[in-house]
């Protein structure tokens, strides 16, 4: 799917989280809570570095000699999903000065993600009831613009959500597109 939507000649799936509300965390399963934060997965320089981290030294510098797209594939477990969606932004209403680098520190690693500042011109979109056949493809770094994403996301509490919806259950799984030769 990922190829077809890029056009990229290789894709290097790495990584996926499972998101949820209380209610949703079940059977032992690691759920984390939405995010509500405006934010951005990867800064220019975190996007590079993640590459340099998932791939042998003399494969990623070969693959970074050429456009690199990382995309978050994005969908409900189980739908319709209306509590807590996920809106994104367009990334043409954005300017490079909404971006705040922030750092991510985890266990084994050091990430960089960008908060997003608020602008009056942001346009925000968000796809009510999504199915569990239904799928966002979140573009958030790219190795040909420098801000290194085309826009933003967040998990929002829809004021009109209905009382007896689901509890929200989503997953998003992280790639990146090549387009260097093999």
């Amino acid at each position: 799917m990922l190829k077809t939507a890029t056009g990229a000649r290789s894709i290097l799936i790495f990584d996926h989280t499972a998101r949820g509300d209380s209610a949703s965390n079940r059977n032992g399963m690691s759920i984390k809570e939405p995010v509500h934060r405006v934010h951005n997965d990867y800064t220019h320089e975190s996007g590079l570095r993640r590459i340099r981290d998932l791939l042998p030294r003399e494969t990623a510098a070969r693959r970074l000699r050429h456009r690199v797209l990382e995309i978050n594939v994005w969908r409900p477990i189980r739908g319709p999903l209306r509590t807590m969606p996920l809106a994104v932004c367009d990334a043409s209403s954005m300017r490079p000065g909404d971006f705040v680098a922030c750092d991510l520190i985890y266990r084994d690693r050091m990430g960089e993600i960008y908060y997003v500042a608020y602008d009056m011109r942001h346009r925000w979109y968000y796809y009510p009831d999504m199915q569990r056949d239904e799928v966002l493809l979140l573009e958030c770094f790219d190795s040909a613009r420098a801000h290194g994403g085309t826009g933003a996301h967040a998990a929002f509490e829809h004021p009109f959500t209905p009382a007896d919806a689901l509890p929200r259950e989503s997953i998003e799984v992280r790639a990146f597109a090549f387009f260097a030769p093999e």
